[in-house]
């Protein structure tokens, strides 16, 4: 008896929707090499290598997923060009003596997908996600703490686009 509620109870727990945080592993449909160029950055924003963290952390977390390779654009079946459209950096709490205490950096990437085989677009999107950071101190490597945030979770939000809903 024990065992037959042990397998109903895991039966429940199975297909009543409990999320485990998988996802499917669906590429377009002949997409299995990407190329992505050194992000573009149109914002304005002077943080010299942000381009390059960028495009670092899309690329490893690709290599992570393991669902495309990627290749020189010359092999690539996709290619991924993103911009670095818009930075905000704005105060979020604001201490008791009116002196900001936690900023909120805001970052929109415009990201273009192309199937380069059949030199069509697959579709463009713009991905927004921010981070947070202390400003008590004033020091810009403060601000480097929201602005990885804020890489980190984009970067997620577009491999989660690439490899989803397809």
């Amino acid at each position: 008896m024990k065992r037959y509620v042990l397998l109903i109870l895991l039966s429940l727990m199975v297909f009543s929707g409990c999320n485990y945080g998988f996802r499917g592993k669906n590429p377009p449909p002949g997409i299995s090499t990407l190329n992505i160029p050194l992000f573009e950055n149109t914002s304005g924003f002077a943080e010299s290598d942000i381009r390059e963290k960028f495009t670092e952390s899309l690329k490893n977390k690709i290599v992570s997923d393991n669902t495309f390779l990627l290749t020189d654009k010359e092999q690539a079946d996709g290619l991924l060009t993103c911009n670095i459209a818009t930075v905000t950096d704005e105060p979020l709490v604001i201490s008791g003596n009116e002196q900001v205490s936690k900023r909120k950096i805001t970052i929109t990437i415009s990201v273009d997908f192309q199937n380069l085989k059949t030199t069509k677009q697959i579709w463009q999107r713009n991905f927004v996600n921010y981070g947070e950071y202390n400003s008590s101190s004033g020091s810009f490597s403060e601000r480097l703490v929201g602005v990885n945030e804020a890489i980190e979770k984009i970067t997620e939000d577009i491999i989660n686009d690439l490899t989803s809903n397809w």
